[in-house]
């Protein structure tokens, strides 16, 4: 039986899309389902596109989701390299097997005459006119010149592409996955170029080339896609590979919040969300926040993806990598566009904060504290848990809400102090101070007692109460249950907070 083989192969041009990064899942669960191999290939035969470090943001990224490859560059693998631009001369000589045999030719024309042929040709402005086979004749090229005339060009040094020569009066049909039958009329395609004039490939060539040389046996990629595939078939056809094409599905669009056109790499600024995985230097020298950096755990975000053009048939969302891997059918891929939706994006994430152990959220709270140059313990690290775990959207909240508790930093609400703090209260809150200093049994139940006697003695209420005393401790009026907000700052912290507090509402 034939081995299972799919390709993420994403192109180096900068940030990865949140898209690319379905994309890449999609093909990870097929190929770990069906016992298969899961490669990434860089597709660089753009050089003019290029971005340096774009390659390595790829793997990092790949690497902190959890989908690892088992096959590509930094990876290892039998069907190497796994960059385009280091396999150029493996796809010139395919390409001048296709004008041996007919199916391809050499052009020499120059953008502009190919411009000006665009402009005569075209009857009214919105005519699309295409280097075709209406058109080919009266251009550059092997097949309007003389093999004389060929030659000489040759030998001048001129430069040339080769085109696909797509017939005429043709129709290609494909059977997709997720589309079914999808067919496209000849006259409805141009004569791609295989091969560019520095002799690098055009995606077309060099995507069906490696397919093939790699064995692929499934291609999941984005809709975008899915009317350059009649070229492909073409290709695989000319090159009598037609019963060995692998199995194509073209994924619906991620479309922007609203719904209205795809979502692209510029609405992360636009609509105050990432819209990358993890965090990307622009060229210009702003720094980009991802996923990652925003505060989700790779795990939520995978839950979340899958969901943007998937539908596992059932009322089940929470889905662990193993639990995707078990109940993904490439059937239940929807054609229309998925909404991105960041609200639930949000809710996958506090789910999986809500859910986690300590131990799982330990490095991200570990990590946050030493940016401020804190070592915190495991048991620390435990307390912090119980109080904020339930309280926490994304994982950098867990330190950014409980760090009063390691830190004088604090920074008191100023719509509380303006509006909800009352200064004449301040007597009562330092004999309050003067109560809780002098407890020996420093525990919730005796706090609770000196709090209850406190309200009742001062005809104070809890809605004035517990606020005030979390903004003495946390700066905030909002927060978890009051007596494990005090027993998390313990005796000594808690006096000191009081009594800062009312010295500068005092001041």
């Amino acid at each position: 039986m034939k081995q299972v083989r799919l390709r993420f192969a994403p192109s180096p041009t900068g940030a990865l899309h949140i898209g690319g990064i379905r994309t890449a899942l999609y093909n990870y669960l097929l190929a770990r389902q069906l016992g298969g191999v899961f490669i990434l290939r860089i597709e660089d035969t753009d050089q003019t596109r290029y971005v340096p470090g774009a390659e390595d943001y790829i793997i990092r990224s790949l690497n902190w989701l959890g989908l690892i490859p088992d096959e590509g560059p930094g990876f290892g693998g039998e069907y190497g390299p796994y960059r385009q631009s280091e396999r150029k001369a493996i796809y010139l000589d395919y390409a001048k097997q296709l004008v041996e045999r007919g199916f391809a030719y050499y052009a020499f024309d120059t953008a502009e005459e190919i411009e000006a042929m665009k402009q005569r040709l075209a009857k009214q402005e919105s005519d699309v006119v295409k280097y075709d086979y209406n058109t080919r004749a009266e251009m550059k090229n092997s097949l309007s010149l003389s093999p004389d005339e060929v030659q000489n060009l040759f030998h001048q040094g001129i430069a040339y592409v080769i085109r696909l020569k797509v017939p005429e009066g043709e129709t290609v049909e494909i059977h997709d996955t997720v589309r079914g039958h999808v067919s496209f009329a000849t006259q409805e395609l141009d004569d791609k170029v295989l091969i560019k004039s520095d002799g690098m490939p055009t995606y077309h060539m060099a995507n069906v080339i490696d397919d093939r040389l790699m064995k692929i046996t499934h291609v999941i990629r984005g809709e975008e896609w899915l009317s350059s595939t009649a070229h492909h078939v073409l290709l695989y056809r000319y090159f009598g590979w037609e019963n060995e094409m692998p199995e194509f599905s073209h994924l619906p669009l991620i479309l922007k919040p609203e719904g209205n056109g795809k979502l692209s790499k510029r609405d992360g600024a636009q609509f105050g969300f990432p819209v990358f995985p993890i965090s990307w230097q622009m060229e210009n020298g702003e720094y980009i926040h991802g996923f990652r950096e925003e505060g989700f755990m790779p795990e939520a975000l995978l839950n979340f993806l899958a969901f943007l053009g998937w539908n596992p048939g059932t009322e089940q969302e929470i889905f662990s990598l193993p639990e995707l891997i078990n109940e993904f059918k490439k059937e239940n891929i929807v054609k229309a566009g998925a909404r991105f939706d960041y609200d639930k994006a949000k809710w996958f994430n506090s789910h999986y904060i809500q859910h986690a152990t300590a131990d799982q959220l330990k490095p991200y709270i570990r990590s946050s504290a030493e940016k401020d140059l804190i070592n915190l313990t495991d048991e620390q690290i435990t307390s912090i848990c119980s109080l904020y775990q339930t309280r926490s959207t994304y994982v950098n909240d867990l330190w950014s809400q409980s760090k009063y508790l390691f830190t004088d930093q604090i920074q008191y609400n100023e719509d509380f102090m303006n509006k909800k703090w009352k200064p004449e209260h301040i007597p009562a809150y330092v004999e309050l101070e003067g109560e809780i200093q002098m407890l020996d049994d420093f525990t919730a139940q005796s706090l609770e007692q000196v709090l209850q006697n406190f309200m009742q003695k001062n005809k104070l209420k809890p809605g004035e109460v517990l606020p005030s005393l979390r903004v003495m401790m946390s700066g905030t009026p909002m927060g978890p249950d009051i007596y494990a907000m005090m027993m998390a700052c313990g005796k000594e912290l808690l006096v000191n907070r009081i009594q800062r507090f009312l010295a500068k509402a005092n001041s």
